[in-house]
């Protein structure tokens, strides 16, 4: 049963419990097979789900960890992370188990990689920097290079830089809106400087940290929203209620964000 396990991840105990009565002739229960397994360090847990990694993507991403492993705290309080998320009413859940032994939540064999859940909601961007936050941004239609010029540049991220001054690093994914012409005009002519980013690392994104908090308020809230406007209400109120050490805490686990992404040879990390 457990070379079966391990061989392939997904056979339910069910499974498992039909192919030892085919190969072997005994017959036992599920729960049998749950109390063998454990026995040996194997438990149902749901995979981790990771964006699908590329060879490319991979040495980017140890390329851009082994430049700033050794940033400062210093050097990291000068950057503003962002991040732009999908909230709506309806939840993914999913709810499928694999055969996996402590300690190895993120090795490869454990772990679905998919791209984001979608579904209809507002679409929310916010901002963090080592000691304060921008607002959240609340829209209900796409991004497009237009407003994120107009509305994210203008109205939230040009502030920071002019407090800051030339120090000021911005650090945004590369979604196709962030690099449209216009967009990239506007940094020049705000004299804004966009920090390198490898595509397909949320890992080494803090703020999205953030947004699962914000997610696990709003799914925690009594009662919870019913409708789109109450979720809006509910997206603002709960960005605000986050805790600015917890959100500092974030930003200063860079190194280590690093450092794990270097250990793992530019693949999936534990954050």
């Amino acid at each position: 049963m457990a070379v079966t396990a391990k061989r392939n991840r997904r056979s339910t105990a069910s499974d498992l419990s039909r192919q030892l009565s085919s190969a072997t002739g005994t017959t036992v229960s599920r729960q049998t097979v749950y109390r063998r397994l454990g026995h040996i360090g194997l438990y149902a847990r749901r995979p981790v789900r990771c964006v699908p990694l590329t060879a490319t993507h991979c040495r980017l991403r140890l390329a851009w960890s082994r430049e700033h492993a050794l940033w400062t705290p210093q050097q990291w309080s000068c950057v503003m992370f962002s991040v732009e998320s999908r909230f709506s009413l309806q939840s993914d859940s999913r709810r499928t188990f694999i055969w996996r032994a402590p300690g190895t939540r993120y090795h490869q064999e454990n772990t679905i990689e998919r791209h984001r859940y979608g579904g209809a909601g507002w679409l929310v961007w916010g901002g963090i920097i080592l000691g304060s936050r921008t607002d959240l941004h609340v829209q209900s239609v796409t991004m497009t290079g237009h407003i994120y010029r107009d509305v994210i540049l203008e109205q939230h991220v040009r502030l920071f830089r002019g407090a800051m001054g030339a120090e000021f690093l911005f650090m945004d994914d590369n979604a196709r809106p962030h690099r449209a012409n216009i967009v990239d005009e506007c940094f020049q002519s705000e004299d804004i400087t966009r920090m390198d980013w490898p595509a397909y690392s949320p890992d080494l994104n803090p703020i999205e940290h953030v947004r699962d908090m914000l997610g696990r308020r709003i799914a925690a809230r009594q009662p919870p929203p019913t409708c789109l406007p109450e979720l809006r209400r509910a997206l603002l109120d709960e960005w605000c209620n986050i805790p600015q050490d917890q959100i500092d805490n974030l930003i200063l686990s860079m190194p280590r964000r690093c450092k794990a992404c270097i250990a793992s040879s530019g693949r999936h990390t534990p954050y």
